[in-house]
């Protein structure tokens, strides 16, 4: 069995279009959610957005492929491109056939889907563009990572709804632990900031209404309503340890274990004691060898939603058990980033990395009438500095799926 470390780290997201930009709004508690811009939400009274801002495809990749790539691969591409780069592999001294990418959406190309579904009853069948349908399918992302860094190993997009770039985190992790591989691209990303797919989730009353960016995205909190939309794209470069040390790599963490469960309750609902996603916490903190009082912190996947906040936090408290439930540090990002749907997971194990490294705690945002059902310690607000030797993050997805990975402080004398 290998041990596996993560060695590279790219994120493209609402609070910046780098890693360095993403996590100094994250420790200063920096807003990423602002005014709907990409189109006029009024009719289905949705108004504030987590958009990704001054991202342009043609100065990170090749003009000529970034035109053929549907905004969710340009952002997941972009983001694997930083992570190699910092990672500094090259890819003349590695075997690139033992180089990986898996990679997720939730839902893939959905601009490319849109435009073109328009475009053919406006203008004809004969009129939708050639490369269509590779800027729609969700594999693709991961497919233009490989042709983009030159990985020729595993090749795999998962989608499990907003669980996908964990659960890609995680299968990577299994992929190097078991041998199939030494260095895997793992991560997810998304792109739904549009028409359909925002009057979608409007539809099924899961998107916040709120005008007010500064009170849009409430996780834990008595008055939240729904979820804000985010956009990008987080990749990490997970590594072997022997491969690591081999090429002298700096390391950032280490990943010590992996759970994956699935509620079997309802479509869209998580299960409301938490039952699903308290044991894949438990499978992440048994693989890892820990007990669960040595877990510092959890990145929750803390939607704003009514539902999915009081179930997560019954899940802790079932994973964990009442006295290290409520000693442990719990988070939402997604109180500055919104919620990147399938591309989540991914930005926020970087966050819960960089809480490792630098011993700080993201806030929770905009929490500001306590609620019964939501009872743990949220780091209100305000970052917090603490030293924290393993963090989980989770992630559920509509349908039932739960992923969560956990990841343990490196030291440099290990």
């Amino acid at each position: 069995m290998e041990r596996v470390v993560i060695t590279g780290l790219g994120a493209i997201t609402p609070l910046g279009n780098s890693v360095a930009e993403f996590w100094d709004g994250l420790k200063n508690g920096r807003n990423g959610i602002g005014p709907l811009t990409k189109f006029d939400g009024e009719a289905i009274n949705v108004h504030v957005a987590g958009e990704v801002r001054d991202f342009e495809a043609k100065k990170v990749m090749d003009r000529k492929l970034a035109k053929r790539m549907d905004p969710f691969s340009q952002y997941g591409v972009a983001a694997a491109l930083e992570a190699v780069k910092d990672s500094e592999i090259d890819m003349d001294e590695i075997d690139a056939d033992r180089m990986g990418v898996i990679v997720g959406s939730g839902i893939g190309g959905l601009n490319a889907m849109q435009d073109q579904i328009i475009k053919m009853h406006e203008k004809g069948l004969d009129r939708v563009a050639p490369f269509f349908v590779p800027m729609a399918i969700g594999n693709m992302v991961a497919g233009n990572i490989s042709i983009a860094t030159g990985a020729k190993g595993p090749n795999l997009s998962i989608v499990t709804a907003c669980a996908s770039g964990n659960n890609s985190i995680g299968e990577a992790y299994r992929n190097i632990k078991h041998g199939y591989a030494d260095i895997m691209l793992a991560g997810g990303a998304e792109a739904s900031i549009n028409e359909i797919g925002m009057s979608g989730f409007a539809a099924l009353n899961a998107l916040s209404t709120n005008e007010d960016p500064n009170a849009a995205s409430t996780p834990f909190d008595k008055n939240r309503h729904g979820f804000v939309m985010g956009e990008g794209a987080g990749v990490l470069v997970l590594e072997s340890l022997s491969s690591a040390l081999k090429r002298k790599a700096k390391i950032y963490a280490e990943i010590t274990g992996y759970g994956a469960t699935g509620d079997s309750f309802h479509m869209t609902a998580p299960s409301p004691d938490g039952s699903g996603a308290a044991r894949a916490m438990k499978q992440a903190i048994k693989e890892s060898g820990i007990e669960a009082a040595d877990i510092g912190y959890i990145n929750a996947h803390g939607t704003s939603t009514p539902a999915n906040d009081s179930s997560e936090t019954e899940a802790i408290k079932l994973a964990l058990g009442d006295e290290a439930a409520a000693s442990v540090a719990v988070s939402s990002t997604k109180s500055m980033t919104g919620h990147l749907l399938g591309g989540a997971g991914a930005i926020e194990a970087i966050a819960s990395i960089k809480a490792l490294q630098e011993g700080i705690l993201p806030p929770t945002i905009n929490l500001s009438t306590p609620d019964e059902a939501c009872d743990l310690d949220y780091v209100s607000n305000q970052p917090r500095e603490k030293a924290i030797q393993y963090a989980l993050n989770n992630s559920l997805g509509f349908g039932g799926h739960n992923a969560v990975t956990c990841f343990k402080k490196w030291e440099d004398k290990e």
